[in-house]
């Protein structure tokens, strides 16, 4: 799946409070260039970062990946939490009837990817997240857990 539509919303925002890219980076932690390769879309946002984009704006996830066009402040949990984030994939892999198998087999990934995910071995990737939540027609927010 081409990501490059995704995440065109990080810049709108970061303009919209007069911010500079130095400014969310040092928010985020991490260095310019890195928070840069995620607004010009060349790299994808770890989801711990894009809930913390997002907390601090106020904003949901699905508005920040497109999902939405309704940006409204929305509240937020202070981290992710792995391990609802894990009971709501196995949720959705279960009430569609699938396997494991099955399910990488919709995002591409091995089934023990899923199984890492489900089991909270592993935080799922930011692409695959978006993955799901588009096959299954549900929220980023409520796949991670937010309020």
């Amino acid at each position: 799946m081409d990501y490059k539509f995704l995440f065109k919303r990080l810049r709108d925002i970061r303009e919209d409070n007069n911010l500079k890219q130095r400014d969310i980076a040092k928010i985020l932690n991490i260095s310019r260039p890195n928070y840069t390769r995620w607004e010009t879309r060349e790299k994808i946002i770890p989801l711990t970062k894009l809930n913390e984009f997002c907390n601090f704006f106020k904003v949901s996830m699905d508005y920040v990946v497109g999902f939405t066009n309704e940006n409204k402040e929305f509240l937020y949990n202070e981290s992710l939490n792995k391990s609802k984030i894990s009971s709501n994939i196995k949720l959705l892999r279960i009430k569609n009837n699938l396997t494991q198998q099955q399910l990488a087999d919709i995002i591409n990934a091995d089934q023990s990817v899923i199984s890492d995910y489900e089991n909270n071995v592993s935080l799922i990737l930011t692409s695959f997240a978006i993955d799901i939540c588009k096959k299954f027609n549900v929220s980023l927010d409520w796949l991670c857990g937010r309020k």
